[in-house]
């Protein structure tokens, strides 16, 4: 049986409050640090598949929270293109917003189709490529030419629609989780994760593929069969040069999250708001975002987002190996409630979750595609 009204809006109120946000006080013993990046995914998704079943019988939808971004593809749980996102925004959003245009993947007819999207566009090489119906990185390349991406294309299944993206130089890159009250407006930050590109460090002597060798973390360039590395093994960094392994900061390939909730300020929270708010319905969900530093990052300056997840974003800042096992579940135990709440206020004013056969179908048509993605490099 659903909660009474008062439920959503006290749930929502416990997560938009700032101050208790903060768990750094639940931190778990040293022992337990980095467990949750260690564990299978099976193993972590039975403990958030049974907390799922629960508000789904709280609430009386295990769907609900499709209903927290109405407008979107399932309210972004499974299944919605990224270009959705893009089309719900007004000007303030797009001008903070990476230069981009859409290619459907015709076949033959392609290459004058992508010269002239890109030129219309203003878009210049290198740029990125990566699928309008993604998930965790999988088939964003860097392309550095028209040939190459047009081999890209070559790749990608007949009929699918990539995104051309301007290739953004900032430094910094963070995953800003923003949840709005769709009753007040009321916005709020509760959870950002700071991303790591996968890298290695040179010393002067050792080759890059001595030193990814030598890197448990780096060595996930090389063992995935989804991505394809892109760097000179044979190369020799100078002492203390950075090589970057790859164009995508997913764990999968070796990049590193880390806790950012430290940059969490006002003035990005009033940066966030400027954005969540020419996205009218837009209520939950992931910004993920280019920064130069991070004091721009706290400033709220300069921010290029990359791209917006719905409701079925992670809360990767969890994955943090210095953050317990315990404090990592709380986090996206946090998330998920907050989604429950945030869809039964929608669904209140009219907002209709998507069905359980739809969106099992959504996934499969998800899962399936990626299997057929280009690489990521």
């Amino acid at each position: 049986m659903p909660p009474s009204p008062a439920a959503p809006a006290a749930a929502m109120r416990a997560f938009l409050d700032p101050a208790p946000t903060r768990l750094d006080a639940h931190r778990a013993a040293p022992l337990t640090r980095g467990a949750l990046e260690r564990m299978p995914k099976w193993l972590i998704c039975v403990p958030l598949a049974l907390q799922w079943l629960w508000l789904g019988l709280r609430y009386g939808s295990l769907t609900l929270p499709s209903a927290a971004n109405p407008g979107i593809t399932s309210g972004g749980l499974v299944g919605e293109g990224k270009l959705e996102y893009f089309a719900a925004m007004g000007p303030r959003a797009l001008a903070a917003t990476a230069t981009h245009c859409a290619v459907r993947n015709a076949g033959a007819s392609v290459a004058t189709m992508v010269r002239t999207q890109v030129a219309e566009a203003g878009l210049a090489y290198p740029l990125v490529a990566k699928p309008d119906l993604g998930l965790c990185g999988h088939g964003v390349r860097r392309i550095d030419s028209e040939d190459a991406l047009l081999a890209y294309l070559a790749d990608f299944p007949r009929g699918e629609t990539v995104v051309l993206q301007e290739y953004l130089p900032e430094a910094g890159e963070a995953g800003i989780f923003y949840a709005r009250d769709p009753a007040t407006g009321r916005g709020a930050i509760i959870g950002l994760a700071l991303r790591t590109f996968p890298h290695v460090v040179g010393d002067g002597t050792s080759t890059v593929a001595d030193l990814v060798a030598a890197d448990a973390r780096a060595r996930r360039a090389l063992s995935s069969r989804w991505h394809q590395a892109g760097f000179d093994p044979t190369a020799v960094p100078a002492a203390g040069a950075v090589v970057r392994l790859a164009t995508i900061g997913s764990t999968r390939v070796g990049g590193l999250y880390r806790n950012g909730e430290d940059c969490i300020t006002p003035e990005l929270l009033a940066a966030m708001d400027a954005i969540a708010d020419d996205m009218p319905r837009f209520h939950a969900g992931r910004f993920d975002v280019r920064f130069e530093t991070l004091a721009a990052l706290r400033a709220g300056t300069g921010l290029r987002i990359m791209e917006v997840n719905g409701a079925g974003s992670e809360a990767i800042e969890a994955w943090d190996p210095d953050i317990g096992l315990v404090d990592a579940f709380r986090r996206i135990f946090r998330k998920q409630a907050l989604l429950f709440a945030i869809g039964a206020a929608r669904r209140r004013e009219g907002a209709r979750p998507i069905g359980l056969l739809q969106l099992a179908r959504l996934n499969r048509r998800q899962l399936r595609l990626i299997e057929h993605y280009p690489r990521s490099n």
